[in-house]
């Protein structure tokens, strides 16, 4: 049966080495690393295109291939990771370079990646599981792996699958800078996965199967999770809640869940399973940030607008949700060096970003700033936090104002959203 599932497999394989993908950003980083004996790593959710970055990676030489998603692992198979090789070889020859699909479905991957690794193997391992980086690798490849984290497709890849490239010198022109727009609100609204951009798949329904899919097969199946609809009814809560905040307590009331380390626990599956992020509050003090809220964002707009349910969209919200996700993917870590901040006087900046001890930027971010009212507010809550934080980059990221003011000794930028994805 294995010989059949890696034939099976290398004939997709070499079909999928035929087709034309978009660059993604990531590629020469990867690319630097390919003749390196460290184990290469490719993370992020399902469907954001980790198997087609790796085959782009790799095909201008020759590898082995088997992913572990394949069917015959539903069926809980035990496979013999030597008769596995065997046969990987039996098919490919002497090849020592080998791309692992999914390998979190193989039941202690690690020490066969471990294994390959001693015996001079090139490997290149995928997984939709985050706890892969975070737990697993880090105790078993310690400083032996480089992580690649590949997540649906930023506002400059979904421009390379739109074909379209934007001229700064005509954005003076309305009907050029409008064409951007309504490119922004498509992004916005309808997220970067992959094959809804590049297929034009209907988002709502492709996004929600996905997601579900995803709930039911790395969550509830993986860690057995007796009570399936209470984690579904939690998962929909953040999703309905995205951009907004939480505490376990008021979910474990809100849900009548058993206890506040269940809720815990269902939220690292859903954080595990890239569905959704949590932030936390910035403090130097670990007490206030215990204690104090935190905040939910879902890794893709497009599972917002497929599993939400609005009456009318909150480009608000939509737009603060799509700029932690692009922080995300410039490799701003939530809860490391990217947090929320509240001001002692409770005035609200929606991100705070440090490196080592030290703020580096404040952002806010607000789609309405035609309002007086609410331009002052803003500038307000950044200049409050930046006086008791010390930050001096001080930016609000805008629908389409740009402009610069200066108040209090301290410059305030404001920068277009479409223009700060494109930066």
């Amino acid at each position: 049966m294995i010989r059949e599932v890696v034939l099976k497999q290398k004939f997709e394989k070499e079909r999928f080495l035929t087709v034309s993908y978009v660059e993604r950003e990531k590629t020469g980083f990867a690319r630097r690393w390919l003749e390196s004996d460290l184990v290469k790593v490719i993370l992020g959710p399902r469907r954001a295109g980790k198997s087609v970055f790796a085959f782009m990676l790799l095909k201008d030489r020759s590898f082995i291939y088997f992913n572990f998603d394949d069917e015959i692992f539903a069926g809980n198979i035990q496979v013999n990771t030597d008769e596995l090789m065997k046969e990987l070889h039996a098919v490919y020859g002497g090849i020592k370079t080998i791309l692992f699909d999914e390998i979190q479905n193989l039941p202690k991957w690690e020490l066969i990646v471990n294994r390959l690794q001693r015996e001079g193997y090139n490997l290149i391992i995928t997984g939709s599981n985050a706890k892969l980086l975070s737990k697993e690798l880090a105790t078993v490849l310690t400083g032996r792996h480089i992580p690649i984290e590949i997540m649906p497709f930023n506002f400059k890849e979904f421009l390379l699958a739109r074909n379209y490239k934007v001229d700064y010198e005509l954005m003076p022109i309305p009907q050029k800078k409008g064409e951007l727009l309504n490119l922004v609100e498509e992004y916005l609204i309808e997220g970067g996965f992959p094959e809804v951009i590049v297929k034009n798949l209907n988002s709502e329904e492709y996004l929600g199967i996905l997601f579900d899919s995803i709930l039911f097969k790395d969550v509830v199946k993986r860690y057995k999770v007796r009570f399936s609809s209470q984690i579904g009814d939690l998962t929909s809560f953040l999703v309905n809640n995205f951009s907004g905040y939480y505490s376990l307590r008021k979910l474990k009331e809100i849900l009548s869940l058993r206890s506040v380390t269940t809720v815990e626990k269902y939220i690292e599956y859903l954080e595990e399973a890239y569905l959704i992020f949590h932030l936390e509050r910035f403090s130097y003090k670990t007490g206030e940030k215990i204690k104090s809220p935190k905040k939910v964002y879902v890794v893709d707009n497009g599972y917002i607008n497929a599993k939400a349910m609005r009456s009318s969209p909150d480009k608000g919200k939509l737009m603060e949700n799509l700029v932690f996700t692009e922080l995300v993917k410039r490799g701003f870590e939530p809860n490391r060096d990217l947090f929320y901040y509240k001001t002692r006087n409770g005035r609200e900046v929606d991100f705070t970003i440090k490196k080592d001890l030290k703020v580096t930027e404040l952002i806010q971010v607000s789609y309405q700033t035609s309002d007086v009212d609410t331009e002052q507010r803003e500038i307000k809550s950044l200049l409050e936090a930046s006086e008791e934080l010390k930050g001096e980059l001080l930016t609000i990221l805008t629908w389409d104002e740009e402009k610069q003011v200066g108040k209090d000794g301290k410059v305030i930028h404001f920068v277009p959203v479409w223009k700060w994805l494109l930066s």
